[in-house]
């Protein structure tokens, strides 16, 4: 029989928006050491900027406000009034117990300047990689091997951050909740670390127009790493002209003139090309090599300004462009674990402190599993980031029964097994990608191998 209430609309319900009933999770002594020892020195060095912004020495002040969001993210607090009450009665990472109204505490969040967290985020960056060189863990061997070719390599790309809470009088006039806006984020392929974040008002923007942005910041001699997202003759001749690298895919239709043959096998082609061909289409200025490489059953064609394959062969031009992945891990860790997705308030800057500040502890965690990574001997790719994440209530657990009394990298490493810290690696049923690869720079050129000026599609 048909449903008596087909006719009744049904609601359509974010997930992420829902109201989160849990409690704050406890306090984690190696978290807030963590936090205190590498956080709170930006903190304090950016009162300077702070008071040239025009802001007083005032209660809510910029130590306190930035104690309060870290806490609000890595403690998981429901929202403003219980954090409002833990204020009250509890010491939160370097402030201590203060009493402060909620109506007060929501009004800061909403005017609170998002740049302050954005200098603060930068701060705690240019630190990390000292850490990190101070480490023995081990580094992908094909990524290691490209550490001197490059001055740094990075994966780029951007995404759509959820809707605004209807919570101020202007979104509650509209028909629906505007989204919060685009993110553009830059992450290292060595570190996994973001390295820069890049940030529109517009939700629509196209990932294309953070690019003039991008091109200002990036270090001269760099490798980016990017989706056919940001394919566009004037971004790769742009990158080129600035003595920067990339490798990205080849564009289905995309037009070209293939200079020179560099190998021509069976299952491996690899051509200096010139990217633009039908009269009206715009040409690319500098030449570019395409690399096609027939693996599990059809064609990969990659992008790259490489000319020199002893520079960067096609092995590590495939494996750079499958470390790409990383930075899509990294987005979804910071919007489902880190809870980038629920959206505290409905202000464009509340936002923009929470993305700031949700990537600041995702910087900290991720330095956290370098020091598992260490003492595992194992490369961080290995680890799971929201199992470490998660084992830190197992280390708090037992540390506070007494079952424990060392710090958290330790028992992290010595329950890795258990508590699933390691990733589970995958059964192939075939050869690997690079073993793929192998077998096709030794099979026989195909006859035609010498062919010059010809054209393709």
């Amino acid at each position: 029989m048909p449903s008596p209430n087909r006719n009744r609309r049904r609601l359509h319900v974010n997930p992420d928006h829902a109201r989160r009933t849990h409690v704050p999770a406890p306090s984690d002594a190696e978290i807030e050491r963590r936090l205190t020892e590498m956080v709170k020195p930006a903190v304090y060095a950016e009162l300077e900027y702070y008071r040239q912004l025009g802001h007083r020495n005032r209660l809510l002040g910029l130590p306190l406000m930035v104690a309060l969001v870290l806490t609000l993210i890595w403690r998981r607090v429901p929202g403003v009034c219980t954090l409002q009450r833990m204020l009250a009665r509890e010491r939160i990472l370097w402030a201590e117990p203060t009493s402060v109204s909620q109506p007060a505490l929501s009004e800061r969040f909403l005017t609170f300047p998002a740049v302050l967290f954005e200098r603060v985020l930068y701060r705690v960056l240019s630190r990390l990689p000292e850490r990190q060189a101070a480490r023995s863990r081990r580094l992908p061997p094909a990524l290691a091997q490209l550490q001197p070719r490059f001055a740094a390599c990075y994966a780029l790309d951007g995404t759509t951050l959820e809707a605004l809470f209807r919570k101020l009088q202007s979104l509650r006039e509209r028909p629906e909740a505007p989204l919060a806006g685009h993110l553009g984020v830059a992450v290292d392929l060595l570190t996994k670390m973001p390295a820069k974040l890049w940030w529109a008002d517009d939700p629509t923007t196209n990932d294309k127009a953070l690019a003039p942005a991008l091109l200002s910041w990036l270090p001269e001699g760099s490798l980016l790493v990017f989706d056919l997202g940001y394919f566009a003759f004037w971004l790769f001749d742009a990158l080129t002209s600035a003595q920067s690298c990339f490798v990205t895919r080849m564009r289905e239709k995309a037009s070209y003139a293939v200079k020179r043959v560099l190998v021509a096998r069976p299952h491996l082609r690899e051509q200096i090309i010139q990217l633009g061909l039908y009269k009206g289409n715009r040409q690319c200025q500098h030449q570019l090599r395409l690399i096609e490489v027939y693996v599990n059953g059809r064609w990969q064609r990659y992008l790259t300004n490489v000319l020199e394959p002893q520079r960067l062969s096609v092995i590590e031009v495939v494996a750079l462009y499958d470390a790409r992945w990383s930075i899509e891990t990294t987005f979804l860790l910071v919007k489902r674990l880190l809870d980038l997705a629920y959206l505290w308030v409905g202000s464009l800057n509340g936002v923009k402190v929470q993305v700031f500040a949700t990537f600041l502890f995702y910087a900290i965690l991720l330095d956290l599993c370098d020091d598992v990574a260490e003492q595992l001997g194992l490369a961080l790719e290995h680890l799971s980031v929201e199992m470490v994440y998660r084992g830190l209530y197992h280390y708090v657990t037992a540390v506070d029964q007494k079952l424990y009394s060392g710090d958290a990298p330790s028992y992290l490493a010595r329950e890795a097994k258990g508590l699933g810290v390691i990733k589970r690696q995958r059964v192939r049923d075939g050869p690997s990608v690079t073993e793929q690869i192998r077998r096709a720079l030794v099979a026989p050129p195909l006859p035609d191998a010498n062919l010059t000026d010809c054209e393709g599609t």
